[in-house]
């Protein structure tokens, strides 16, 4: 696999992550057998996956201590990413949570459930518009400074935001969610990342799903699948968004791919900053998953995918 390096002075981590929130969050059924969970990420790391990316939002710390679990005597070969900022109520809604104290709180529980003393690099989830940016960001530069963090990365910011947070602490990385089907910041941000060094870690980069071309009906998802309740899932929406992933086919065949695969390498495409973070649940998605390394987009492949159309229904929350 392709290699780039996480910020101006961190490691060296592969072209393609493992998301794990699908491992045991909002994507129903998920992996109910905790071991074949554990076996999955300890396959991609055996495939050379060495940068695996958790929160502790995704199912109130259970991703987290999965993720601990599957590390287990290997934490050397590992980039281990988990991030803070977001607090679940009752009825699975997030909310902002970047005060301070509940960052410094929110580092030391996830430390504890990763069974690590030290976590390679931290995610601010989300930016509290209660809470100034650079005290949330000071608060963690404080964990960085205690040894408790090698890394710190942004959420989805404006180039502003990012410059005011880089004169607190350096950024290494900015986790957004970025696909075909998800472009917004891509003007502006991404220069800026360029220019700084900064990763680009792109979540969601098969659009959830979508640009599989695995559901062309809301019927496709299980009932409690957390997708039915977004828009781009939504009945008239999915019919009009499959038809955008036959484009996507066609420049697949071309390569004698899978779409996946090609919504990966166009993503590859855009710089050896970007880093897509694809998740799974099954051992023949991460070998495909994989495999988009190996495709080499043409131009024309690029202009063909740069005039894809908008997508129905507005992005994931």
């Amino acid at each position: 696999m392709r290699t780039t390096t996480m910020g101006r002075d961190g490691p060296v981590v592969g072209r393609l992550g493992l998301g794990a929130m699908g491992l045991s969050y909002r994507y129903a059924p998920g992996l109910t057998d905790r071991t074949k969970a554990v076996s999955l990420v300890q396959e991609a790391v055996d495939l050379g996956v060495n940068l695996l990316e958790t929160a502790d939002a995704y199912a109130d710390g259970e991703n987290e201590r999965l993720i601990g679990e599957a590390i287990r005597g290997r934490r050397d070969e590992v980039v281990l990413c988990t991030g803070g900022g977001l607090l679940g109520n009752p009825d699975g809604v997030l909310r902002p949570a970047g005060g301070p104290q509940a960052l410094r709180d929110a580092v030391d529980e996830s430390l504890r459930r990763l069974h690590v003393d030290h976590i390679d690099l931290y995610l601010l989830r989300r930016i509290d518009p209660a809470v100034p940016l650079t005290e949330s960001w000071g608060a963690l530069a404080e964990q960085v400074w205690a040894g408790k963090i090698r890394m710190l990365g942004l959420p989805v910011v404006s180039v502003e935001q990012a410059r005011e947070a880089e004169a607190v602490h350096e950024a290494a990385a900015i986790g957004a969610e970025v696909s075909l089907f998800t472009r917004c910041g891509l003007d502006d941000v991404v220069p800026y990342a360029v220019e700084r060094r900064i990763a680009l870690l792109a979540g969601a980069p098969l659009g959830r799903g979508l640009l599989t071309g695995a559901f062309s009906r809301t019927e496709d998802l299980a009932p409690d699948d957390w997708r039915r309740t977004q828009p781009r899932f939504a009945p008239r929406a999915i019919r009009h968004n499959f038809a955008l992933t036959q484009a996507v086919a066609q420049v697949a065949a071309r390569h004698e791919a899978t779409p996946a695969q090609v919504a990966l390498a166009w993503l590859l495409r855009l710089g050896d900053h970007v880093v897509p973070l694809p998740g799974t649940r099954a051992s023949y998605h991460l070998a495909e998953n994989l495999g988009g390394d190996r495709i080499r987009l043409t131009e024309q492949d690029m202009t063909d995918l740069e005039f894809l159309p908008y997508p129905a229904g507005s992005a994931e929350v």
